[in-house]
Formats: structure tokens, sequence, C-alpha cells
């Protein structure tokens, strides 16, 4: 049975809810529903799972568009409740037309609901009946249908040729008499077989699995040829000749001074330490947002005018549509544009099921809806989908890290990051670079090289360290990870050092012993920010790795409320051009704001993440 029945409006004011069901629910999957669906850009999904401390529930919800309502079922997971759907669909017609947005209660639907409910139950339990009464007729098509077919294999046993192996047609036959079909046409189609295979026009069908041997040959002879003209096309390289790699050159630039990175060093060949100031960190500075993409639609829009005279027909028809309004908008309506915005997204990066959801749950918010006069189907799409990715980018809490540590030092403890990720994402270079932002806001650091796998990890984080002039806690190699993290910590505390950044082993999502091994780390230490660190570059991948760091993190937990990911930090963003959808992906995923931004090779290129460019940048 139903457990909880409501209808709210979409800026949160309940109107109704069904007082004959007045079982308390456990937990909050209303609220939920909303922070994590609703919100989240996930409505076009046909339910939504809640678990609860002894309770399993199933939410069910429809929209009305026009008016800004949602209509939301509750029940038991274990009850599969067939009328939840046609009785959501009925209350959403019944509702609609006694709603006035002046009036705030409702109990004068409650008669309406009765009514509605004993219908939706109704053709619930005829629809169960014409499922039990249909079952023994379809046994007995079964039967009949096994039966013939072995008549026929019989029966073409006998036969030469092709038929004498044709036992996927008796599949197809009897799977033909199993839907209905009636034994006529099957005999008809038998018989134009035979007929066919007699004029020596056998079904090519028949003979997908045969091997044939002189097919073979030839391939292998035309291959053997292919193969000798390519090697005889093949220049002998001379062994005399010194190959060397010339410089490249761009334009007529005059050539650069030799680059070097390396560390001073005096007479006595020790190494002298540099000066902490590589400049201004882009974190400090604000992006200016250029109008290209606004420029490049003008562009666009003025380039469509020399299209061929064959499109004119189109373009008078949507334009009449646009001045005389639409009634409703469909679904049907809104599937050219929304195709032509899912290949948008996943040429940008965005990962194929993360595109498909997000035009789903845009179709679902746009269905129902009335379109304004002089207002196109795919602009409209379009703002939709602006609006909903720009919702889903938005962080939901604060990402003020300077806030956080100094609320830190007020209760004398040092902030702990931990930055997690798979191998070669460039933790401890972004290690570095936060290191080096901390600094401008005079916020004593030490880091702790926790990554006792990887061999050269420690010497690394050591010279960023050197370089940065912070202090550094190491204990080797092949040392459990947890413990130097906690020994770290508590020397951050003897020392006074404001911010500790734990750098760890890179690991692949489905490493079972590293994971282990970083879920202890985190239990153990229980760090104020976990920060995934992800390259820019990947786009189904980022789904694969961020659900599975979470899912890991939470099933090798020991606590009731295990810690997740709290940020992600993207790098290696200077390279991918218009391609970021990474970003989109791995924000929808984990639900994890992107809290830094890696740009570049030195310390100062990291930034904040502009959510007005890379949502202009994605649907460009």
């Amino acid at each position: 049975m139903l457990e909880q029945l409501l209808i709210f409006t979409r800026g949160g004011l309940i109107l109704w809810t069904c007082k004959e069901l007045g079982n308390a629910l456990r937990g909050s999957p209303i609220d939920t529903l909303i922070r994590s669906c609703l919100l989240e850009e996930r409505s076009g999904a046909a339910s939504y799972n809640y678990d609860a401390p002894g309770a399993a529930y199933t939410l069910k919800w429809t929209f009305h568009n026009e008016l800004g309502l949602v209509f939301v079922a509750v029940y038991q997971r274990i009850l599969h409740l067939l009328y939840v759907d046609d009785l959501l669909a009925m209350m959403k017609q019944a509702f609609s037309e006694i709603y006035d947005p002046k009036r705030t209660e409702y109990s004068d639907f409650d008669e309406m609901f009765r009514q509605i409910r004993k219908e939706a139950e109704a053709r619930a339990d005829d629809l169960k009946r014409s499922k039990q009464v249909g079952k023994p007729m379809n046994n007995v098509k079964k039967q009949g249908g096994q039966s013939q077919k072995a008549g026929f294999e019989r029966g073409s046993k006998k036969s030469v040729g092709g038929l004498a192996n044709d036992d996927g047609d008796g599949d197809a036959k009897g799977h033909r008499l199993e839907n209905g079909h009636t034994n006529g046409n099957s005999v008809e189609i038998k018989e134009s077989r035979v007929a066919s295979v007699a004029n020596g026009k056998e079904n090519t069908s028949s003979n997908i699995g045969a091997f044939d041997v002189s097919k073979l040959q030839k391939l292998r002879s035309k291959g053997g040829k292919k193969t000798d003209t390519v090697v005889s096309k093949v220049p002998k390289a001379d062994p005399n000749k010194k190959i060397t790699k010339k410089n490249r050159v761009w334009d007529d630039s005059p050539p650069e001074t030799k680059l070097d990175f390396t560390d001073p060093m005096d007479g006595n060949g020790n190494i002298e330490a540099e000066a902490a100031d590589h400049g201004e960190s882009m974190m400090d500075k604000e992006e200016i947002i250029s109008s290209d993409s606004e420029s490049e639609e003008g562009e666009e829009v003025v380039g469509n005018g020399n299209q061929p005279e064959a499109k004119k027909k189109g373009w008078f028809s949507s334009m009449f549509q646009s001045i005389a309004g639409k009634a409703n908008l469909e679904k049907s309506d809104l599937e050219p544009a929304l195709k032509a915005l899912k290949d948008r997204l996943m040429t940008k990066n965005v990962a194929e099921e993360i595109a498909e959801k997000l035009c789903e749950s845009v179709a679902a918010s746009l269905e129902g809806k009335k379109l304004a006069s002089f207002t196109r189907i795919s602009s409209t799409v379009q703002a939709a989908m602006e609006e909903a990715l720009v919702r889903i980018l938005t962080p939901r809490r604060s990402i003020d890290i300077l806030r956080e540590v100094h609320a830190a030092k007020e209760q004398r403890k040092p902030y702990v990051v931990v930055f997690v990720g798979v191998n070669g994402v460039g933790k401890s270079t972004n290690l570095a670079k936060v290191a080096y932002w901390l600094l401008q806001h005079e916020v004593s650091v030490m880091m702790a090289a926790c990554d006792t796998f990887r061999s050269g990890a420690v010497e690394q984080l050591r010279t960023h360290a050197r370089r940065l002039q912070i202090p550094i806690f190491e204990k080797g190699y092949e040392k459990d990870p947890a413990v130097v993290a906690k020994e770290a910590i508590q020397e951050a505390t003897r020392n006074g050092s404001d911010v500790v950044l734990v750098d760890t082993a890179g690991r692949m999502q489905d490493n079972e012993p590293l994971m282990r091994a970083l879920s202890k780390l985190i239990n153990l230490n229980n760090p104020d920010l976990v920060l995934f660190v992800g390259e820019a570059l990947v786009g189904n991948d980022a789904v694969d790795q961020l659900s599975k760091f979470n899912q890991k993190l939470a099933d090798l937990s020991t606590s009731p409320n295990p810690r997740l990911i709290d940020g992600i930090l993207l790098t290696k963003f200077d390279t991918i051009d218009d391609k970021v959808g990474a970003a989109l992906s791995m924000v929808y995923v984990s639900g994890a704001p992107v809290m830094f931004v890696g740009c570049g090779q030195s310390y100062t290129d990291l930034k904040k993440l502009n959510v007005k460019s890379i949502v202009k940048t994605l649907l460009k």
C-alpha cells in the first residue's frame, strides 16, 4: 500500500497530502528526492529508491510543467504497485482542473482522490486477471509450437541441401506461433522457402555460420598480395645517414632562450634554496568571459540565410508556429532539438549516459508547457538546458577553503586535505600549486608524503617543498600511509602548521588492496577535505572513476556515515580546448563541486571554475 502521497509547487509549498495515509516515514525520502534527484536534473528517471534504517522506499513522481506542480507517491519497495503511474496521471488531470494559484488549501480534493484511487486499483486488478487468464493459453501455444517444430525437424532430416541443417527456422516458427500468429502463415513461409531452394535461390541466412574454404583461400591470397605490395613500397633506410630531429620553428619568431628550471648550485656543488615568490596565483584573479560564443551564434544565424530554397517550407512553418504559439509542448516536439543538443554535449566530451539523462530531465521539465509567441522550440530547449547546467555546476555549499582553514585554526587544530585519484593525473604537482596559493594568503603549510608505493614520489614532493620553502613529513617507502598521515597531523599540531596537504599513491578504481588502504587512511585520520584529482581529458571514464571511488569508500568504511569525495580538482585544463565536458560528468556523478582547475605547469597555474564560461562552451 501507499505510504505517502502529496502535491507541492516547484517553490516548495505543499498544497495537499493524503490524510488517509498517516504512516510516519522513516528518514526524509521527500527531501532527499528533491535534493538528490529533482534539483540535480535527474527527474527523467522512472523512479527513485531511498534506503533508511529499517525501511526501503520507492518514490515516483510526475510534473505539471504549465502550472509548476509536482505529484509524488511513496511506497515500500518490496511492494510492486502497478497502479501508481495511472494514479499519478489521474491525480494530475483532476487537480489541474481545480487548481487556483491563490489557494493554499485543497481539502475538497480528498473525495476526488478516493474515487481516483478506487478506479486505479480496479484497473490494476483487471490487468492482473487478464495476465493470469493469458498464462495457460500461452503454455498451450508453446506446446503446440514445440510439437510442430519437432515435426518440421523430422521432415527436414529427410530433405537434402540447406534444409537438412535448418534448425534456426524451426525456432523462428515456434516463436511465431508463441506470439499468436496462425499456423497458415508459418506454413506459407515454409512452402515459399522450399520453393526458393528448389529454384536455386537459397536464403543466405541459413549459411551464416557455414565455413567456406575456397573464400578463405581467396582472402589469404589477396591479403598476401597486398602485404607484398606494401612492403615493396617502403624505401630502404640508408644505414650510413644519421637521422637528426630538427626543432620546429613557429612563424618567423626569433629563437627563444633555453628554459632551465633546475636548482642553481654554488661553487661547491650544493643546491641553493630558491625564493618562494613565483608571482600571483590565478586563483585570486577574476576571469573575464569573452563574447566569442555570442558572436559565433550570431554568425551562425546569419549564415543560415544562405541555405537552399528546399528548406524554405520548414522555415516558414516554424516561423508561423513561433508567431501563433503552440498549445502545449509534447515529447515528439522536443525530440529533434534534444537529439541535436545531446550530440553537441557528447562532442564536448560529456559522457553519453549523462548527456542522455540531462536531455531526459529537460524533456520532463518542458513537456506540457505552453510555448510563448515568437519563440522557437530549439531556443526554449537550449534555455532550459542552460539553466540545468548552471544549476548542476554551481556548488550547493561553501567552497571557501580559507575560511574553513581559519575556523580550524581557532580550534587549535590543522586543516587536513587528502589528494586522491588514479595514476598520472598530477596529484603531487597540483598539491604544490595549492600549497603555493595558501602561502600567498599567509597560511602555514606542511606536506605529508604518504605515497609510499611509487618510486620517486617522496623525492618529487621533497623537491616541491624545497622550492616553496615549506616543511615536509616523510617516512620513506613501504610504510603504512595511514600511519604516516596520522603522524604528520600530530607533527603539524606540535609545530603549529595551519594546513596539512596529504599526498597519496595513484590507484585505479578497480584495485582492491590500494582502495582498502585509501579507505583506512581516510577513516583513521578523518580529514577535513577529500579532493579527487582528475584529468579534464577523460570522457566516459570519468563516470566510472568517480562512481567506483565513492562506492569503494562507502563499502570499505567501518563508519555508518562514510566519508566520500568532497571536492574535485581538474588538471590539464589547458590542453582540452573546448572539450570541457569532463567537469560536467564528474560533478553530475559525484555531486561534489569543482574547487580547483589546473591550467599549466607553474605554481601560479591554478584557478577557480568559471561556471558561466563552461556552460557557454558546452552549448556553443
